[in-house]
């Protein structure tokens, strides 16, 4: 892919909101102080009832993964490509039988790689989840709260929103924002309802569109979450917030703030963000079962210290 599509105007990224108006609700969403294991944040309210809830959904026991392949080639939306490269060939160990070895590495946080984000990403105005000075936890070291290790896997239920199916259309452009009365009539349209311990996920059609038309920059435009939504989230007591963006519709309409629903999920509501998943084979086998929900596993890598993990969730239907 060598030139970019045209992207639409910002202009259906949503009403304007103010700084004021941010902080109000930033206030107004916190759940800091509420769990003695902070670190977890929201993965604090998925029991072992609702795990076993989650089990139950599954029927035909079709398997859907969600990551992007190991992405090592630049583009506008890889700008630091994943690294792989062959450290062994068959020709240093001996006799028999000969051996052959890869090295990977990532700079995963962007728009390349599927990857989950801990507690301890996002800060805002100097402080992490539960009120923590992100200067006093976070050094050359790692995390030292809100990492990826403290989280553990996450069985949930899982549920999409998948509005390029509700809307009739093969994406949202660029710059959409999806608001709380999208999601309520997707609701309704998908026969789902969001719940309490659930995992959401947000499908655009945002790699329908790069396929079909190329890479974009998405830090410029890309279809993602008004912070609208966030009340109706927090008020159905969600676990886990991710999509096939970043979550984030952008450009952010929030004055000063370039990714709000990062810093209203993360921050705020102590809810980990899952960024880039392809979400279109989880599209298809859902409207084929006729239902959008289902088991779906998150097993981060353990990381100590670290701020989140490349991941490969999967749906189980």
């Amino acid at each position: 892919m060598t030139d970019s599509p045209p992207l639409p105007s910002a202009a259906g990224n949503g009403p304007r909101v103010s700084r004021a108006q941010f902080d109000s609700l930033f206030d107004t969403l916190r759940t800091w102080g509420r769990w003695s294991d902070a670190s977890r944040g929201a993965w604090n309210r998925v029991t072992s009832e609702h795990v076993r809830r989650a089990t139950a959904l599954v029927r035909t026991g079709t398997v859907v993964p969600m990551a992007l392949p190991w992405n090592t080639v630049p583009g506008p939306d890889n700008g630091k490509p994943a690294l792989h490269y062959m450290s062994e060939l068959g020709d240093i160990e001996a006799p028999e039988p000969t051996c052959h070895k890869d090295f990977i590495a990532v700079d995963y946080h962007g728009k390349g790689v599927s990857h989950l984000d801990a507690l301890s990403h996002i800060a805002y105005q100097g402080q992490l989840y539960d009120g923590r000075t992100a200067a006093e936890v976070i050094d050359a070291k790692g995390a030292h709260f809100g990492a990826v290790d403290s989280l553990g896997p996450l069985v949930a239920r899982g549920v999409l929103i998948d509005m390029p199916a509700v809307l009739g259309v093969h994406w949202l452009e660029p710059g959409r924002a999806v608001r709380s009365d999208d999601v309520l009539a997707a609701e309704k349209a998908l026969g789902v309802t969001i719940g309490e311990g659930d995992a959401v996920l947000l499908r655009s059609g945002h790699f329908r569109r790069r396929r079909e038309l190329g890479a974009w920059n998405p830090d410029d435009a890309s279809a993602g979450f008004h912070v609208d939504v966030m009340p109706l989230l927090a008020e159905r007591r969600i676990a886990l917030l991710g999509g096939d963006g970043d979550s984030d519709v952008r450009p952010s309409p929030v004055e000063g703030v370039s990714s709000p629903v990062h810093a209203l999920a993360i921050t705020a509501m102590g809810v980990p963000l899952l960024d880039n998943l392809d979400l279109e084979a989880l599209s298809a086998a859902c409207a084929q079962a006729t239902r959008y929900e289902f088991m779906m596993i998150v097993a981060p890598l353990n990381v100590p210290g670290g701020t989140g993990s490349p991941v490969n969730p999967v749906a189980v239907l």
